[in-house]
C-alpha cells in the first residue's frame, strides 16, 4: 500500500503526499483544522458559507465562471466540503496539470475577493440549499440527533447554519473567521496519485509566505442533558430515526474494538441490524449502524427510514439488538467477519488517489499525524472477542440511549416509553 510522506514547512504548514505511480491523475487537496465546531451563535453558519464563497472571483480571475473555466480547460473537478471539525477544498485533474491545479485551489484560498454582492446573492443559494437538506430526512435526521446529544453548543448545531444567522452575513464576519482559523498551524497540503516531481518547492513557493499566527483551541464539548427523545415533526411518507449512545472519542484506545462493534450491529447486508429489521421484519429499505467520533466525544448508533405504522416495533427492534450485543458475547467467526470487512473497506477507499489524500488528510488534521496503514490493520487485528463485549457494556446502558425522530409523530413522551 501507498504510504504518507509529511513534511512542515518553516510557517508551520503541513505538506501530505501519497505517491501512486501508477496512477494516471492527481488529487490537490488542500483540508483545515476549522469547520462550524469554531463559530459562535451569532456565525452560526460562516464556515460553510465561506467555502461557497472562495469559488466566486479572486483578484486575478475576478468570477465564479473564470475559476471554473480554468478548471473545465484541464477536464478537472473541483469541490469543496464543510464539517464541524475539518474544512476541505480539492481538484481533480490528469497529472500533467498539477501546476494549474495548485495555483487555482491556492489562489482561491489566498486571494478570494468576497465581494458584497455574490455575498447578497449567495444568501439565497444557501437558504435554498438549507430548504433541500430539511426536506431530505434522511440528511436532515443526522442534525436532530447531534442537536439532542449536544444540544446549544457548536457541535449541536446545524453546520448549514441557521436562516438567520446566513441572511445577515457580512464581509467582516468572513474575514473575521478566516483571520482567525485559516493559519498556517491549521492547513495541511495534500497530493495524492501521480504526485510529479518538486511538490514541496512548489508547496513552498504558493503558501511558505504565509504568516504563522497561533490560532487557540476551540471550546471542549460540554456535557448535556436534555430529555432522551427529539422528535421533528414532519408529514412525510416514512419515518427516520436514529437509535443511539454516546461512546469515545477519536483517539480512545478502544477505537478499533468499537469499529468492529458498530460493523458487526450494522456494516454491510449481512450485519446483525440489516438482517433483523430489513430482511426479518421489512420494516425498513435502508438501516445501518455506525460509530461516528469527534476529536472529544463519539456516539455509536443506528439510523433507519422505516413504516410511519410501525414506528414502534422498529424502535423496540434496533433498541433489542443494541443491547443484545451489550449482554452476550459475539460469536468467534461473527467477529472475524467484521473484521474482514473492516479492513476491506479501509483498503478499497484508499484504491483512488481522492480517497487516499482524503483518509490521510483527515489523520494529520484531527490528530496531527499521517496515518500508518499498518498500524492500523494491526489495530483491528488485535480485537478481540472480550474486548468488543467490553466495550459494548460501557457504552450500550438502557439509560444512555438517545433517540432522534422525523416524521408526523409529536409525542416524545410515547417514544421515551419505547426506550
Amino acid at each position: 500500500m501507498s504510504t504518507y510522506e509529511r513534511h512542515v514547512l518553516d510557517n508551520g504548514l503541513r505538506v501530505l503526499t501519497a505517491d501512486l505511480p501508477q496512477a494516471q491523475s492527481v488529487t490537490c487537496m488542500v483540508m483545515l483544522a476549522a469547520g462550524s465546531r469554531y463559530e459562535t451563535a451569532d456565525t452560526n453558519g460562516i464556515a460553510h458559507f465561506s467555502e461557497h464563497m472562495f469559488f466566486k472571483g479572486t483578484e486575478r480571475r475576478p468570477t465564479a465562471r473564470d475559476i471554473a473555466g480554468e478548471i473545465d480547460a484541464i477536464g478537472g473537478e473541483f469541490n469543496a466540503f464543510t464539517g464541524k471539525e475539518v474544512t476541505g477544498y480539492y481538484v481533480k485533474c490528469a497529472a500533467e496539470h498539477r501546476d494549474i491545479a495548485l495555483d487555482v485551489l491556492v489562489d482561491m484560498l489566498r486571494n478570494s475577493l468576497f465581494a458584497e454582492d455574490e455575498i447578497e446573492r449567495e444568501k439565497g443559494v444557501i437558504v435554498e440549499e438549507m430548504n433541500m437538506y430539511f426536506d431530505t430526512p434522511r440528511d436532515y435526521i443526522g442534525g436532530v440527533y447531534e442537536s439532542l446529544l449536544y444540544g446549544d453548543q457548536p457541535l449541536g448545531w446545524d453546520i448549514i447554519g441557521r436562516k438567520e444567522t446566513v441572511r445577515s452575513a457580512t464581509r467582516d464576519m468572513f474575514t473575521s473567521y478566516l483571520d482567525r482559523w485559516y493559519r498556517p498551524e491549521r492547513m495541511v497540503l495534500g497530493l495524492g496519485g501521480r504526485i510529479g516531481d518538486d511538490v514541496l518547492e512548489r508547496a513552498q513557493s504558493l503558501l511558505g509566505d504565509l504568516a504563522a499566527t497561533e490560532t487557540g483551541t476551540p471550546a471542549a464539548a460540554q456535557p448535556f442533558t436534555n430529555g432522551r427523545v427529539k422528535v421533528f415533526t414532519k408529514q412525510s411518507d416514512q419515518a427516520h430515526l436514529i437509535l443511539g449512545v454516546s461512546s469515545y472519542p477519536l483517539e480512545h484506545p478502544d477505537r478499533y474494538a468499537l469499529q468492529l462493534l458498530a460493523t458487526v450491529l450494522g456494516g454491510g447486508m449481512s450485519s446483525r441490524l440489516f438482517t433483523e429489521v430489513r430482511e426479518r421484519r421489512g420494516l425498513a429499505y435502508y438501516v445501518f449502524g455506525i460509530n461516528h467520533s469527534y476529536t472529544d466525544v463519539g456516539s455509536l448508533y443506528s439510523q433507519a427510514g422505516v413504516d410511519i405504522k410501525r414506528i414502534d416495533e422498529a424502535v423496540t427492534t434496533i433498541g433489542a439488538e443494541l443491547r443484545k450485543i451489550a449482554a452476550e458475547p459475539v460469536p468467534a467467526e461473527e467477529l472475524e467477519k467484521a473484521r474482514n470487512f473492516a479492513k476491506g473497506r479501509f483498503v478499497l477507499q484508499l484504491e483512488s488517489p481522492q480517497g487516499l489524500i482524503m483518509y490521510g488528510l483527515r489523520k494529520e488534521v484531527l490528530e496531527r499525524r499521517a496515518p500508518d496503514l499498518d498500524e492500523i490493520l494491526a489495530g483491528l487485528n488485535a480485537v478481540t472477542v472480550e474486548d468488543v463485549q467490553r466495550v459494548a457494556q460501557d457504552v450500550i446502558r438502557d439509560e444512555a440511549l438517545r433517540l432522534a425522530l422525523i416524521g408526523p409523530f409529536d409525542d416524545a413522551g410515547h417514544f421515551d416509553g419505547l426506550l
